[in-house]
């Protein structure tokens, strides 16, 4: 037998090799019919059947409120404690309210003499208004002795003319025209002195207007409640009212006491931080999403919320109230800074916030930095 002979498949070697072939191209369909399969399947489900993105990236939130002291004082009574639920107006803390007493009495005082202050401007007018009719009572009496003065200067100087005619005759004696002038320049004296009388009554009366008018000036178009003075010492009070009522410090709403630092006798300044109270009933949650995810993720839509505290089977439902301003990592202490040259892409997520149903809080009552599971409903509105 020759060499050719012998390097021929044997027919059993040639059926088993075509059989391996068909196998391998029928398994080769079958795998590319399941990509198929798969890849119109993920159409489909994409197209149709996508409507909700998750994430199990999401904490309870709630705006806690800093319980303060709006006045300075010693504490006397601190009514609660931590973890304990108050109702709104449940009194927290109470201050000792004497130095409080004492403002408001010297604010009472301050409003009293001021309201007596005006009366007393009041009535200064009208003694002053007096004054000034009295005044003219004196001005008229002054002129009258202006004229009188006036008449005897006047009877004197003709007194004068006729004797020094006679004195030129020799009729009458040097000593009598002598007395003559003495009487003129008496007269004149006389006459002078009148008129100074007028002139300082005038001024008087016109001392006495100017006095009046700046004091009507100070009540003029005010009574005993709305002058400046009485409006300022009443505003006084007003303050030492509330500041009085500040020193017993109440609940706003309701909620849990959390981080008391206050203790009986500590003394406490205005805006100094005494607990916290978390609003256990206006919970909400944020969701941080992978900015993937939020191409159609719009406010108002509803969505659906599981917590490890309460399992699976406990469902809070929500609705979507808006996004943040920015990313977790753009308002981190420390930035991250990526103009690097060995920068990696890395996908940031959006907290969105969820605000929860009241009811469904009070059934299950949740607390601030839980965990939370968020799926939205993006065919929502």
């Amino acid at each position: 037998m020759t060499d050719a002979q012998n390097t021929l498949p044997e027919p059993d070697e040639q059926i088993s090799d075509a059989a391996l072939k068909a196998k391998r191209k029928k398994a080769l369909s079958i795998v590319a019919l399941i990509l198929i399969i798969a890849a119109v399947a993920y159409a489909v489900w994409t197209l149709f059947f996508n409507h909700s993105v998750s994430t199990e990236n999401a904490y309870v939130g709630a705006e806690t409120a800093s319980i303060t002291s709006m006045v300075s004082g010693q504490v006397l009574d601190v009514m609660v404690s931590d973890t304990q639920q108050v109702k709104k107006g449940d009194l927290l803390v109470r201050v000792n309210e004497r130095d409080a007493e004492i403002a408001l009495a010297q604010a009472q005082a301050e409003l009293m003499k001021a309201q007596r202050q005006y009366k007393q401007t009041q009535a200064n007018s009208s003694a002053l208004n007096s004054q000034v009719f009295v005044s003219d009572d004196g001005i008229h009496s002054a002129e009258a002795q202006v004229a009188k003065a006036q008449a005897e200067l006047n009877k004197a100087q003709n007194d004068l003319a006729r004797r020094s005619q006679l004195s030129a005759s020799g009729a009458i004696s040097k000593e009598e025209l002598s007395t003559a002038q003495s009487a003129v320049n008496n007269a004149q004296a006389g006459f002078d002195l009148a008129k100074a009388g007028l002139a300082q009554a005038q001024s008087s009366q016109k001392a006495a207007q100017s006095t009046l008018a700046a004091n009507e000036a100070l009540i003029r178009g005010s009574n005993e409640t709305s002058t400046p003075d009485v409006l300022i010492a009443q505003a006084h009070l007003k303050q030492a009212i509330l500041d009085l009522e500040r020193t017993e410090i109440k609940a706003p709403f309701d909620g849990v006491i959390a981080r008391r630092n206050i203790q009986v006798g500590q003394r406490v300044a205005p805006g100094t931080v005494l607990m916290m109270l978390v609003p256990i009933s206006k919970l909400y949650v944020d969701a941080n999403f992978k900015e993937s995810q939020l191409a159609k993720v719009k406010a108002g839509q509803k969505a659906v919320l599981t917590s490890d505290l309460y399992g699976d089977e406990v469902e809070f439902h929500g609705t979507v109230i808006g996004f943040s301003g920015g990313t977790g990592s753009a308002f981190a202490l420390i930035p991250a800074q990526n103009a690097t040259g060995n920068w990696i892409k890395v996908v940031q997520r959006l907290p969105v916030r969820i605000a929860l149903d009241p009811k469904e809080l009070a059934e299950h009552p949740l607390r601030v930095g839980l965990s939370m599971e968020a799926k939205i409903n993006l065919a929502s509105k």
